[in-house]
Protein backbone atom coordinates (compact mmCIF):
# COMPACT_ATOMS: atom_id res chain seq x y z
CA UNK A 1 0.00 0.00 0.00
CA UNK A 2 1.58 3.57 -1.12
CA UNK A 3 0.92 6.35 0.39
CA UNK A 4 1.09 9.86 -0.83
CA UNK A 5 3.36 12.36 0.93
CA UNK A 6 1.69 15.23 2.73
CA UNK A 7 3.02 18.86 2.09
CA UNK A 8 3.00 21.22 4.73
CA UNK A 9 0.19 24.21 4.55
CA UNK A 10 2.61 27.32 4.91
CA UNK A 11 5.54 26.39 2.71
CA UNK A 12 4.85 23.35 0.64
CA UNK A 13 7.40 20.58 1.99
CA UNK A 14 6.84 17.10 1.98
CA UNK A 15 5.99 16.55 5.92
CA UNK A 16 7.21 13.82 7.82
CA UNK A 17 6.01 12.13 11.00
CA UNK A 18 2.27 11.31 11.94
CA UNK A 19 0.09 10.68 8.79
CA UNK A 20 -2.35 13.63 10.25
CA UNK A 21 0.32 15.93 10.62
CA UNK A 22 -0.23 19.54 8.72
CA UNK A 23 2.70 21.46 9.33
CA UNK A 24 6.32 20.52 8.52
CA UNK A 25 7.40 22.37 12.00
CA UNK A 26 5.67 25.16 14.52
CA UNK A 27 6.98 28.29 12.84
CA UNK A 28 5.02 27.40 9.55
CA UNK A 29 2.32 26.34 12.01
CA UNK A 30 2.33 30.17 12.74
CA UNK A 31 2.65 31.56 10.31
CA UNK A 32 -0.22 29.72 8.45
CA UNK A 33 -2.55 30.78 11.53
CA UNK A 34 -1.42 34.19 11.65
CA UNK A 35 -1.88 34.77 7.38
CA UNK A 36 -5.39 33.10 7.65
CA UNK A 37 -6.70 35.24 10.75
CA UNK A 38 -5.14 38.40 9.98
CA UNK A 39 -7.82 40.24 7.66
CA UNK A 40 -10.32 39.76 11.20
CA UNK A 41 -7.54 40.53 13.33
CA UNK A 42 -6.72 44.17 11.68
CA UNK A 43 -10.88 44.87 12.22
CA UNK A 44 -11.01 43.71 15.97
CA UNK A 45 -7.54 45.94 16.32
CA UNK A 46 -8.97 48.98 14.98
CA UNK A 47 -11.74 48.53 16.56
CA UNK A 48 -10.25 48.11 19.61
CA UNK A 49 -8.14 51.18 19.40
CA UNK A 50 -11.16 53.65 18.44
CA UNK A 51 -12.86 52.31 22.08
CA UNK A 52 -9.67 52.64 23.91
CA UNK A 53 -9.00 56.29 22.64
CA UNK A 54 -12.60 57.15 23.34
CA UNK A 55 -11.94 55.80 26.90
CA UNK A 56 -8.89 57.67 27.24
CA UNK A 57 -10.51 61.07 26.37
CA UNK A 58 -13.44 60.37 28.86
CA UNK A 59 -11.01 59.50 31.70
CA UNK A 60 -8.68 62.56 30.72
CA UNK A 61 -12.18 65.04 30.73
CA UNK A 62 -13.55 63.50 33.61
CA UNK A 63 -10.81 63.72 36.11
CA UNK A 64 -11.20 61.96 39.44
CA UNK A 65 -14.66 64.09 39.86
CA UNK A 66 -17.86 62.51 39.72
CA UNK A 67 -19.89 63.68 36.87
CA UNK A 68 -18.96 66.80 34.55
CA UNK A 69 -20.94 68.60 31.61
CA UNK A 70 -18.50 68.90 28.19
CA UNK A 71 -19.17 70.49 24.96
CA UNK A 72 -19.39 67.92 22.06
CA UNK A 73 -16.78 70.05 20.50
CA UNK A 74 -14.24 69.66 22.60
CA UNK A 75 -14.89 66.05 22.67
CA UNK A 76 -14.98 65.97 18.77
CA UNK A 77 -11.46 68.04 19.07
CA UNK A 78 -9.62 65.58 20.80
CA UNK A 79 -11.11 62.68 18.28
CA UNK A 80 -13.62 61.25 20.12
CA UNK A 81 -15.64 59.09 17.56
CA UNK A 82 -19.68 58.96 19.32
CA UNK A 83 -20.19 55.38 17.13
CA UNK A 84 -18.15 53.16 18.71
CA UNK A 85 -19.04 52.17 22.32
CA UNK A 86 -19.16 49.27 24.28
CA UNK A 87 -23.07 48.86 25.45
CA UNK A 88 -25.50 51.39 26.63
CA UNK A 89 -27.21 51.48 29.87
CA UNK A 90 -31.39 53.03 30.59
CA UNK A 91 -31.79 55.05 33.75
CA UNK A 92 -35.06 54.83 35.61
CA UNK A 93 -35.75 58.04 34.07
CA UNK A 94 -35.27 56.80 30.43
CA UNK A 95 -32.10 58.20 29.83
CA UNK A 96 -29.86 56.26 27.66
CA UNK A 97 -25.92 56.91 28.31
CA UNK A 98 -23.84 55.50 25.92
CA UNK A 99 -20.37 53.64 27.53
CA UNK A 100 -16.47 52.87 26.75
CA UNK A 101 -15.62 49.95 29.00
CA UNK A 102 -16.48 51.67 32.55
CA UNK A 103 -16.81 55.75 31.13
CA UNK A 104 -20.05 56.57 30.17
CA UNK A 105 -21.30 60.29 28.50
CA UNK A 106 -25.21 61.06 27.93
CA UNK A 107 -26.27 63.87 25.63
CA UNK A 108 -27.51 67.02 27.19
CA UNK A 109 -29.39 69.75 25.84
CA UNK A 110 -27.40 71.81 23.68
CA UNK A 111 -24.87 69.56 21.99
CA UNK A 112 -23.22 69.18 26.01
CA UNK A 113 -22.46 65.84 27.55
CA UNK A 114 -22.46 64.91 30.83
CA UNK A 115 -19.68 62.34 31.26
CA UNK A 116 -19.47 59.75 34.32
CA UNK A 117 -18.20 57.01 35.46
CA UNK A 118 -19.83 53.38 36.30
CA UNK A 119 -19.44 52.23 39.84
CA UNK A 120 -18.30 48.45 40.25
Amino acid sequence: METTPCLCLACGKTVKGRADKKFCDDYCRNAFNNKSKSEETAFVRQVTQVLKKNRRILEELLGNKGTITQPKSKLVDKGFKFNYHTHRYTNQKGDVYSFCFEYGYLLLEGDWYLIVKQEQ
